[in-house]
């Protein structure tokens, strides 16, 4: 069947702490789930029954096989375009759970992610071209070949398709923030929807002031501009319509991924053509139950979980899940507001 979702970029494994509130040298049993940010949005979208598929790399190991399996038997994504490094092993992601907004995070991606190692010789640049829905993510850009393949794919995507790029600013991947910010203009004049939390505008645009940066964004060429506020919900804007959509009151048990679930129910809103606030508030309802649960990936909420709580309201109080991550890309939305998620290893 034709895809309509085709998302690139980080993948791994990630284990989350059963035992709640203790640091993790005290922690005894975990729970695996594949992990990554957009490999957790192709997750997220299928979900919502999008037919969707990830380009990414592995390792050659047990982990790699792990995802190769998951992904198409357990969250219904395809998984033709998961490569398997020969050399480098598949990263870890572990995570400490402190509620409603501490997640520490202790990342194993050295000395390099195959998902960094993705080159334009691995890329079906036809089959990207074709896509109703594409999503590429900042760190893509962070290292060669991933910059050269991210940029290629990219510039292979005609301009009346939906293009999303996920400005996913992580400082550690970066020897400078101007590089970050150059190459997150490059990568947007590719694209049509941008995505970002306001750390991760002023790198590209220069400001944090989420009514400026998307009208900088906007002005780079795009088609709508996504600017996630925490506590203070997400602001969405086009040439035409400004929308603001406040956070939802939840109980918080791991603010963790539920940027991705944030981006999966987009990715979904924008391919049936919703209004932007219906689409938002469906993103936002989404993130709001991923936060309120253990995972990430396998706590990608379905229609009829996202309904129920635009319905009848959360269950209980504990936290504002509103989309923002600062100081990461992809991953949690709590307020106060956290860094980016294990579930965007």
């Amino acid at each position: 069947m034709e895809l309509e979702v085709v998302t690139m970029g980080r993948v791994s494994v990630d284990l989350y702490p059963e035992q709640v509130g203790v640091p993790i040298a005290e922690v005894r049993t975990f729970a695996k789930a594949v992990g990554g940010s957009p490999t957790n949005v192709a997750v997220a979208a299928a979900r919502l029954g999008r037919r969707s598929a990830v380009i990414t790399k592995v390792g050659d190991d047990p982990f790699g096989a792990y995802i190769r399996a998951a992904l198409p038997e357990r969250h219904g994504v395809d998984a033709r375009w998961v490569g398997v490094d020969p050399t480098l092993r598949t990263p870890l992601a572990f995570c400490e759970i402190f509620p409603p907004d501490h997640f520490p995070l202790l990342f194993y991606r050295e000395p390099k992610a195959p998902d960094m190692n993705l080159a334009v010789a691995d890329l079906d640049l036809e089959a990207i071209a074709a896509a109703p829905l594409f999503w590429t993510t900042g760190t893509g850009l962070s290292d060669q070949p991933s910059r050269e393949a991210t940029l290629a794919a990219l510039a292979a995507r005609p301009r009346d398709a939906i293009t999303v790029h996920d400005l996913d600013h992580r400082p550690m991947f970066w020897g400078s923030a101007a590089d970050a910010g150059r190459l997150a203009r490059e990568a947007l004049a590719h694209a049509t929807v941008a995505v970002g939390n306001q750390d991760e505008v002023e790198v590209a645009v220069g400001t944090r002031d989420p009514m400026a940066a998307s009208a900088a964004l906007l002005e780079l060429g795009l088609r709508l501009a996504v600017v996630k506020q925490g506590p203070k919900g997400v602001l969405a804007r086009t040439a035409d319509e400004l929308v603001e959509v406040p956070p939802l009151p939840i109980q918080i048990l791991n603010g963790l991924g539920a940027g991705d679930a944030f981006g999966g129910s987009l990715c979904h809103g924008l391919l049936a053509g919703w209004d932007l606030e219906r689409t938002l508030r469906l993103a936002n309802a989404a993130g709001a139950i991923v936060a309120s649960r253990l995972l990430c990936s396998d706590a990608m909420p379905t229609m009829a979980e996202i309904d129920h709580l635009l319905r009848e309201g959360p269950g209980g109080s504990g936290g504002t899940a509103g989309p923002d991550e600062p100081g990461g890309s992809g991953g949690a939305l709590a307020a106060p507001p956290v860094g980016r998620g294990a579930g965007d290893a």
